[in-house]
């Protein structure tokens, strides 16, 4: 019994390869004359993020007429901060909150950090600072983004 069960499973062993191999090998005899090329390049590919940071269109637009008035966000106003306006953050929150990072619109925990820090200041936030947005977070950039309707 024991050498029948031995044998089974090296052979399902042996089978698993050869359907792997096969399967592996399937992409390698697909491409004849031309070599394959890739269906986009990277150079073609460019970020689409819109982060209103829980903010409504109206609100952002907001916070966009601010960021075009004092931080060189070319436009449109369209309420979606995308990396433009978030590149016209960065400006503000280097400049004014000791934002370290590099100012390519990518947003992450350095320029939501920096963005805490100025609402805690002026618009109430009490959360802590490890660059993670949350509800109270929120609630202070709806705050400034009230604020910033004067800029509209």
């Amino acid at each position: 019994m024991r050498t029948l069960t031995g044998a089974l499973v090296s052979a399902t062993a042996v089978a698993g390869i050869l359907v792997g191999s096969l399967a592996g090998a399937s992409s390698g005899f697909a491409a004849t004359g031309e070599a394959a090329k890739p269906a986009a390049s990277a150079e073609a590919v460019s970020p689409l993020a819109v982060d209103n940071h829980g903010l409504s269109t109206p609100e952002a637009r907001n916070v966009q007429c601010w960021l075009m008035d004092n931080w060189g966000y070319p436009g449109p106003l369209n309420g979606q901060l995308d990396p433009e306006s978030w590149k016209a953050m960065q400006r503000f929150l280097q400049a004014e909150w000791g934002y370290p990072g590099p100012i390519n619109g990518v947003h992450g925990a350095g320029t939501d950090r920096a963005l805490l820090l100025f609402l805690e200041a002026d618009y109430g936030y009490t959360g802590p600072f490890d660059g993670v947005w949350g509800p109270r977070a929120t609630v202070s950039f709806k705050r400034f983004a009230a604020w910033c309707a004067g800029s509209c």
